[in-house]
């Protein structure tokens, strides 16, 4: 492979995803692809990106599992009213969800003493959500580790909950000093930039790489390339 080409938080921006693809010319001859997670949620069609994104899987992407991916396995595989409530009214699960042609009357509930979830008839939907129930959470490298929010700065990533690695912030970002760079996505880059305005690629003094331009919040989406370390973006 020529290039390695690391993507993440795309939440339903098909069209920008489409379009960054393109930009940077992706050959799934000569390029790997690797995309970090949070493909679902808040933006407007997560059903599309998850079509593109299982397509790329089948031509040689590697395809990590987000925490938005997570949200949406446990409000939809278990009976947790937090879990559900929390996925659709906090965490942009509703725009998943009207993605696949559902209404808001199909899956919004109303106050009742007694939590029934929603029965959701779509079988694309439930195709997907075996697809993100099986996406590894970490890829490790010689020189890199990609992960889509980054590995805890003392446990070895063999014993690390899977949890952690879809999860961790802050704990991540300012103790990490391992020899290997970390690539991770997950938080916003203007965060670390400090800067509301600049969502371009991080690349930390202690080897972290974060590339969450913050796309569904009306930042970018970056493409980070490897060996070279250059930066392509589409807003």
């Amino acid at each position: 492979m020529k290039r390695t080409l690391v993507m993440s938080d795309i939440h339903g921006e098909l069209e920008m995803f489409e379009r960054l693809l393109s930009d940077v010319e992706y050959d799934s001859n000569h390029d790997q692809l690797i995309l970090l997670g949070d493909y679902v949620d808040r933006g407007p069609n997560s059903r599309k990106v998850l079509d593109k994104v299982i397509e790329l899987k089948s031509e040689g992407a590697l395809v990590l599992k987000g925490n938005h991916e997570d949200l949406m396995i446990k409000a939809l595989t278990t009976n947790e009213e937090r879990a559900w409530k929390h996925w659709i009214y906090r965490c942009g699960g509703s725009k998943t969800l009207e993605s696949y042609g559902l209404n808001e009357s199909e899956f919004m509930m109303q106050d009742a003493e007694v939590f029934v979830k929603p029965v959701l008839n779509s079988k694309i939907l439930d195709k997907h959500l075996e697809f993100i129930q099986n996406l590894d959470h970490i890829i490790e490298r010689d020189d890199y580790v990609f992960v889509h929010a980054g590995v805890h700065p003392t446990q070895p990533i063999a014993e690390t909950d899977p949890y952690i690695l879809m999860w961790i912030r802050e704990e991540f970002h300012t103790g990490y000093d391992g020899d290997r760079t970390v690539v991770f996505g997950h938080t916003p880059t203007k965060i670390f930039h400090e800067d509301a305005e600049n969502h371009t690629i991080y690349f930390g003094d202690n080897r972290i790489i974060g590339i969450d331009g913050g796309a569904v919040y009306g930042g970018q989406l970056n493409c980070l390339e490897l060996p070279k370390r250059k930066v392509h973006y589409v807003k």
